[in-house]
């Protein structure tokens, strides 16, 4: 008979979920080196030697490592840049801590800052000139979306207090991305954070051509310092998409830690501020059904020029309009395989959708990039209260309409779009599965939910089809690579409604251990 191999890990529970199944089973996984050796029921002490660490985990979840297939460390990390204003209360406590940190930081940086109380008075740009008239200031307020900036600041960066969003700031993060000493110790902090939270591959958004970050990929890769694959996109901001930079990237990195993605895009924007794209007008604006202009024409040309190399886009779309015509768009993709597109495109948001449209997804092979814990971020009242402002509650039955989705054959994956949310797989049960609101109480169309075993399977194998790795991960099978995270409780038996409680106790990558709240 054939000599079993000895396990480095051993793993076992009574719920083991490989995501190749709807239900979890009684029984262990057994780890060597990188790789999973072995999966099956019972008890795995075959594989056991006296240097094997072994984990009995009662009925604590096995998972395949999570991915999150739409998240911005550029955003993330912007709210960390230079100097913490938070515990400033006025104007002139704000202006002695930044002049204090002038003398830290050498005068041909910027002196930026964040957490800024967005209830104190801003100066203006020429209150800001009058206390930093020579060096490029920026402050950002809390949440990020509001800042005090001097006019030199505003004449190097080319934005304003008044266009203080992600996609105008790009020039700045040039800046902050490559200045070593700060980005690398906190992408090593982000990739921390995220593995504490079972997630072990990430779909990251970069700005054109990620400024130069692509080469700090690159030396963590070679110095094996990730504890995260990364398989990074651009979103061309400052440019046109680049091709041949996609090209060049896709050459490049073809290690198992970093990999190009592709592309990604945005069309319309929030429904809330009338700006998602409609099939019919608003109801509180009969006249609009979106009040954003979109270059539709040119995200078609970008679109179909990546296609035609094999370089796949991702489109940022919430309205069932624009979501219609992104997939008129990939419907144009001239490579096709058995009827569905071969780059495995990808539509993410989904808030408000067409039934018809997610059949022609599924049909298509379009993959849906959803953000199940979106409803984390709002309450019952304000939104229902939205919802029938904009829309009406009768179009409203088809917010976040997931289960249709699934019944439609579609591909789910899912992301946070972070930092608008953190990963918290148990809270997105809790709102994807409950549909519920923070404060509890009556679900909001019940009927589009998923189960607690199809979300989950979005978590992992959703998310490594969308990066095209489910050959190698995104399910527990033997000689598949070992990236695994563990739920500190029963997520199928244990209430949606107390569901917020559970976390994650042990993540895995590559068969290393990277998280550990068990010992």
């Amino acid at each position: 008979m054939p000599q079993t191999r000895n396990a480095e890990i051993l793993l076992r529970s009574s719920n083991l979920f490989t995501a190749t199944k709807s239900r979890p089973m009684d029984g262990y996984i057994a780890i060597a080196g990188q790789r999973i050796i072995s999966v099956g029921p019972g008890s795995g002490l075959e594989y056991v030697h006296d240097h094997t660490k072994i984990y009995l985990l009662g009925d604590k979840v096995i998972c395949p490592g999570f991915s999150d297939v739409h998240c911005f460390f550029t955003g993330y990390v912007l709210g960390l840049a230079g100097l913490d204003l938070s515990a400033c209360t006025t104007a002139s406590d704000v202006f002695a801590a930044m002049k204090a940190y002038g003398n830290e930081v050498l005068p041909e940086k910027p002196l930026l800052a964040h957490g800024l109380n967005n209830q104190i008075d801003p100066p203006g740009v020429a209150g800001m000139d009058c206390q930093f008239g020579s060096r490029a200031v920026v402050l950002f307020g809390q949440g990020g979306e509001t800042c005090w900036m001097n006019t030199i600041a505003i004449q190097r960066y080319q934005f304003t207090p008044s266009t203080c969003y992600p996609e105008a700031i790009w020039r700045l993060l040039r800046d902050i991305l490559n200045d070593r000493e700060f980005i690398v110790p906190k992408f090593k902090e982000y990739i921390k954070m995220l593995n504490s939270r079972g997630i072990t591959s990430i779909k990251e958004m970069g700005f054109d051509d990620f400024y130069g970050f692509t080469d700090i990929l690159q030396k963590l890769e070679e110095d094996h310092e990730l504890s995260m694959r990364v398989h990074f996109m651009s979103q061309p901001v400052g440019s046109p998409a680049n091709i041949p930079f996609g090209l060049a990237m896709r050459d490049r990195f073809k290690g198992d830690f970093v990999r190009f993605s592709g592309y990604n895009q945005m069309t319309d924007g929030s429904i809330s501020q009338m700006e998602g794209d409609l099939k019919k007008p608003y109801n509180c604006a009969p006249k609009t059904c979106c009040a954003k202009n979109i270059n539709y024409a040119a995200i078609e040309k970008e679109t179909l020029a990546a296609d035609a190399e094999g370089l796949r886009f991702s489109l940022h779309a919430q309205g069932d309009a624009a979501i219609s015509k992104v997939i008129d768009i990939f419907e144009k993709c001239a490579r096709k395989k058995d009827g569905k597109i071969a780059n495995r495109h990808a539509i993410t948001d989904l808030e408000f959708s067409d039934p018809s449209d997610l059949e022609r997804m599924g049909k298509l092979g379009v993959i849906a990039e959803i953000y199940p814990q979106i409803m984390s971020i709002a309450d019952r009242s304000g939104k229902l209260a939205m919802i029938s402002d904009k829309i009406g509650l009768d179009r409203g039955k088809y917010y976040w309409n997931r289960r249709k989705m699934k019944d439609s054959g579609v591909m789910i994956s899912c992301g946070t779009d972070l930092p608008l949310l953190i990963d918290d797989i148990p809270e997105s049960i809790y709102h994807a599965c409950g549909a519920f609101f923070p404060e509890g109480g009556e679900s909001f169309n019940a009927d589009n939910t998923l189960t607690v075993a199809e979300l989950l399977t979005a978590w992992t194998f959703g998310g490594q089809y969308n990066l095209g790795r489910e050959a190698e991960l995104g399910t527990l099978e033997a000689g598949k690579l070992a990236d695994i995270a563990v739920l500190d409780a029963n997520v199928f038996e244990r209430p949606l409604s107390d569901m917020r409680q559970v976390k994650v106790c042990l993540t895995i990558v590559n068969g290393q251990e990277v998280y550990n709240r068990l010992s």
